[in-house]
């Protein structure tokens, strides 16, 4: 079923599709001439899949639930925000804050993720085939964030809880993040989550960084990294 935002309003579309009819089959829709219009497809929460023919603004797919959504072009800040299940497929590159706060499904991002991809993460798996910018993971507390290009400066920037493997060059780390050791647990973990999402990667190849736990409580001798 195909929605041609040339001819109906984007409230109409996203009214239909976050309440599709469950006693018909209809489980497939397609979204064209999005014009970089924001709030695409947000606020799904069914088992449907929906293709988006070009780019989108602001907020795509935000506080999706079980849909997948495969975006065939670039996206505005803020896509897949607040995230709880679910898959959303970007063809192209990703404005700032991409996965903001997302508690759990899959981002994945084929080109570039601008500044603070993953930014307060909770649960959420973000993979970008390209590089990331500055101080995305910040403050993220649980998922992983695994980047097959380059990290731009302060990633990880008071991290908690959350995983970091990037497979290029990182300029540098945030506070209280430091690099730790890619054992067999780790390997282990990066493989499960690359076959559950169909990605043709070495895990091996992959350093991981998370939390030093420095800044967890507050003590006097590390004010200046806060």
């Amino acid at each position: 079923m195909n929605f041609d935002l040339n001819k109906k309003t984007l409230r109409e579309v996203n009214q239909h599709l976050q309440n599709v009819d469950r006693k018909k089959n209809t489980r497939k829709f397609e979204i064209l001439n999005p014009q970089g219009q924001h709030a695409i497809c947000a606020g799904l929460k069914d088992d449907i899949d929906v293709t988006v023919k070009g780019h989108t603004g602001y907020y795509c797919a935000g506080m999706n639930q079980k849909a997948t959504v495969t975006v065939h072009g670039n996206v505005g800040t803020g896509v897949a925000e607040n995230m709880m299940s679910g898959k959303i497929v970007v063809k192209g590159n990703a404005s700032q804050s991409a996965g903001a706060t997302g508690h759990g499904g899959a981002l994945i991002i084929e080109g570039d993720a601008s500044s603070r991809c993953g930014i307060s993460m909770k649960g959420i798996d973000i993979v970008v085939k390209g590089s990331v910018g500055h101080m995305s993971a910040f403050m993220a507390q649980k998922g992983n964030l695994v980047v097959m290009g380059d990290a731009d400066a302060d990633l990880g920037d008071s991290i908690y809880e959350a995983k970091i493997f990037v497979k290029g060059k990182v300029k540098s780390l945030g506070a209280d993040c430091v690099e730790k050791k890619m054992d067999k647990k780790n390997i282990g973990e990066l493989t499960k989550l690359f076959k559950k999402l169909n990605i043709s990667e070495d895990p091996k190849k992959f350093k991981r960084y998370g939390s030093a736990r420095n800044l967890y409580n507050f003590k006097i001798d590390n004010v200046g990294a806060y």
